[in-house]
């Protein structure tokens, strides 16, 4: 099972509150772990939201939409993508997390899509279609 953990933006992080040293080598270290373990796919921090934008769909229409943006709860900092057994493992590493902010932070997880969770509108041929997909980037 693939679960994507998300860091959530706090007002600090919102406001580019780069971490300590000591938080960095306390998140190098879990990585390190995770890595360790065969749980980790990949991890990235994201700038804050001033430095990104929303498209809004509405049919055949965009709206594109400059940050930041109020909602910080709403927001993600950080992620990472596991591989593990269960969303119990996840939940186990996610506990051995250092935090990851200065102050109160919270940190969310969430299942990926598997191709079962599809169902029959997911056709053999749209299989293929994803299997080639994978296979030109790297993501079996």
């Amino acid at each position: 099972m693939k679960v994507m953990v998300m860091v959530k933006a706090t007002v600090e992080s919102e406001a580019g509150v780069m971490p300590t040293q000591e938080l960095l080598e306390a998140m190098g270290k879990f990585n390190e772990d995770l890595v360790n373990a065969g749980v980790m796919l990949a991890c990235e921090g994201l700038h804050p939201s001033s430095r990104g934008v929303h498209i809004a769909f509405d049919g055949a229409q965009r709206r594109m939409i400059d940050g930041p943006f109020t909602e910080t709860r709403e927001l993600v900092a950080g992620f990472w993508l596991w591989q593990v057994r269960s969303l119990d493992e996840a939940i186990e590493w996610a506990r051995r997390c250092p935090n990851p902010m200065p102050g109160p932070s919270e940190i969310e997880i969430r299942p990926l899509f598997e191709a079962e969770d599809f169902g029959e509108e997911f056709t053999p041929q749209l299989r293929e279609q994803e299997d080639r997909l994978r296979e030109r980037i790297g993501n079996n």
